[in-house]
């Protein structure tokens, strides 16, 4: 395959986990799959929102601290430090400043959203709600 044949076929995978009713991989190959996925479209892309929908703070910050890592950030904040909410949360990350907040939530879905920032219009969109399990145990 040629780069421009991944990107696309990365595309295509990322927009069949996008969307209202969340997806999970149906098997480890497809996760695994997904996560390279994912890899290929964040390395591409100049910045990236994490948005992250979690059952309380915790979960959210160890989950988020999973996916930062995975794409090769270094994780800017100590889960122990952070805030204790024991209600669903929303987590914003943003990579271009490295900063994030913490919201209440009050949405049913549980999950990950991922918004690549780019000049190239393949690169660019949001995707997910991905597993919270997919980079690590949440």
């Amino acid at each position: 395959m040629n780069a421009t044949s991944d990107l696309t076929h990365a595309r295509k995978l990322l927009d069949s986990f996008s969307g209202v009713i969340p997806k999970v991989p149906a098997s480890e190959t497809e996760a695994e799959e997904l996560r390279q996925a994912i890899r290929l479209m964040t390395g591409r892309s100049e910045s990236e929102n994490l948005g992250v929908c979690a059952d309380n703070s915790s979960q959210g910050y160890r989950v988020l601290a999973h996916y930062l890592e995975a794409l090769g950030y270094s994780v800017p904040f100590a889960i122990a430090e952070i805030e204790s909410v024991d209600t669903p949360v929303y987590i914003k990350f943003n990579t271009a400043k490295m900063s994030h907040y913490l919201d209440a939530y009050e949405g049913n879905y549980r999950g990950v959203l991922i918004a690549c920032q780019s000049e190239e219009e393949e690169i660019n969109g949001t995707y997910g709600h991905f597993p919270l399990n997919l980079f690590g145990s949440p």
